[in-house]
């Protein structure tokens, strides 16, 4: 259990190239590279952009509304629209979603709250196929 969460707490990026501080509201679509921290609102789309996807982290006072695109994803404030994280998405206690969110890996805390769909997008798994064992 421990593994797993480090594992995937590494993957996400280390540091935080951009903030859109508290007070600060954006009208407009938002693209970034690397890392950005939200604290304020965006009435707009919000995309990383570049190679490695990008590293998008919500505070308890954010507030989004529109589509968004990363590979990872930490979310504590809220978000209106339909999510979309390619690799990492954590939803932390006070994270409020309306819309549909498609993740390959997810970690959800108590107190988290989805109002729409949860869709894995995982690669390409491999089914196996049970066989009944033979009676004799």
């Amino acid at each position: 259990m421990f593994l797993k969460k480090d594992k995937a707490s590494s993957k996400l990026q280390s540091r935080i190239d951009s903030l859109i501080g508290a007070g600060t509201k954006i009208e407009g679509d938002v693209t970034f590279v690397g890392g950005l921290r939200v604290d304020g609102e965006v009435k707009g789309n919000v995309r990383s952009t570049g190679d490695g996807g990008g590293t998008l982290v919500l505070s308890e006072h954010a507030r989004i509304e529109g589509e968004i695109h990363v590979s990872h994803l930490v979310i504590n404030g809220t978000i209106i629209g339909p999510v979309y994280s390619s690799e990492f998405l954590e939803l932390q206690p006070r994270a409020r979603v309306t819309g549909d969110v498609q993740y390959n890996s997810l970690e959800m805390h108590l107190g988290a709250i989805v109002q729409g769909r949860l869709v894995h997008q995982g690669g390409t798994g491999k089914t196996v196929e049970l066989k009944l064992a033979s009676s004799n």
